[in-house]
């Protein structure tokens, strides 16, 4: 592939996420500039604020939007496309897919695909995305600038391959974020002529609502990446070095339980103690009390005999 070429494709990919897929080096780890300009964009935008100013009303559209893709992620791409922890129908899988897009973290399917194989090489140097095998920075957010992690691997994801609607999703990740966005924007506008007591318009709603909440979402997922394999505590000897945080728990709704999800990711909730705090799994009860979902996987009995054992060895140490 000539330089020119390698330009195009990677520009077309941030239309199309399959655009050159023969020709992806998928053990390259060096930074792809090109490919990644609309992620470096979306950052770059949110200084815009210094601009537009600040609302309430802004201010906690931003923050509800975040809660609300934050459950899709923790809840559906995580718990759902990766795990297959409950069951749900066809159309609801659709809608959440779509919520998830928009947080502009690629692909349900490709997120499903990599976190599986992260499951599978967690803490080893084929981890993409392990703390241990490139520092920080690198887990946190350097693994998402290169060309290794980019394409999505359909063997590990076959059981989603025939639903036609999320291949196209999964393709097209870009188009739900950008719809969104320009579905902001256009509510701004709306409120900044209809209810101008908000204080609000297009552009602020914009970047508030839309580029620091996205931004503030994605630095908040993979801090799961780069700080649950460092800080926290280790209940269970786990063959990686996942761990527990409260914290972090707090802030992604669930995921810092992460040595928990470790030792049994079958089940839909990961605080497996009733003070382990998991928003996420509150939320998918509900959600299950109203029939939107079911078979939710519980944690086992003898997980939840060997979390008890465990408490009660820590609690003697002490």
């Amino acid at each position: 592939m000539t330089r020119v070429q390698h330009w195009l494709t990677n520009i077309l990919r941030w239309f199309d996420s399959e655009a050159g897929s023969d020709h992806i080096d998928t053990t390259s780890r060096s930074f792809n500039f090109l490919r990644v300009v609309p992620f470096i964009a979306l950052h770059m935008a949110c200084l815009l604020a210094f601009y537009t100013g600040a609302s309430a009303f802004a201010i906690g559209f931003a923050i509800a939007f975040f809660l609300v893709r934050m459950f899709a992620i923790t809840g559906f791409y995580h718990r759902y496309f990766a795990h297959k922890t409950f069951k749900t129908s066809r159309p609801a899988q659709f809608v959440f897919a779509v919520l998830g897009t928009s947080a502009a973290q690629r692909g349900p399917l490709w997120w499903a695909a990599h976190h599986r194989h992260h499951h599978q090489h967690s803490d080893e140097a084929q981890d993409l995305h392990s703390p241990h095998h490139g520092g920080f920075w690198w887990s946190h957010m350097g693994w998402f600038t290169c060309d290794a992690g980019f394409a999505t691997d359909e063997r590990r994801i076959r059981d989603w391959l025939k639903f036609p609607e999320l291949k196209l999703i999964n393709r097209f990740d870009s188009l739900v974020p950008a719809l969104a966005a320009a579905g902001i924007y256009v509510l701004g506008e709306a409120l900044a002529a209809w209810a101008p007591g908000l204080g609000t318009n297009g552009l602020q709603l914009l970047v508030w609502g839309f580029f620091i909440s996205t931004v503030a979402l994605f630095h908040a997922t993979v801090s799961i990446n780069s700080l649950s394999h460092v800080w926290g505590k280790r209940r269970f000897e786990t063959p990686d070095d996942s761990r527990n945080n409260f914290w972090l728990a707090l802030l992604t709704l669930g995921e810092g339980w992460h040595n928990n999800h470790h030792r049994w990711p079958q089940s839909v909730r990961q605080g497996f103690r009733w003070y382990e705090i998991d928003i996420t799994w509150y939320g998918l009860w509900l959600m299950s009390k109203l029939g939107i979902i079911w078979e939710l996987n519980p944690i086992p009995q003898h997980i939840q005999e060997e979390t008890t054992e465990l408490d009660k060895m820590r609690m003697r140490r002490q």
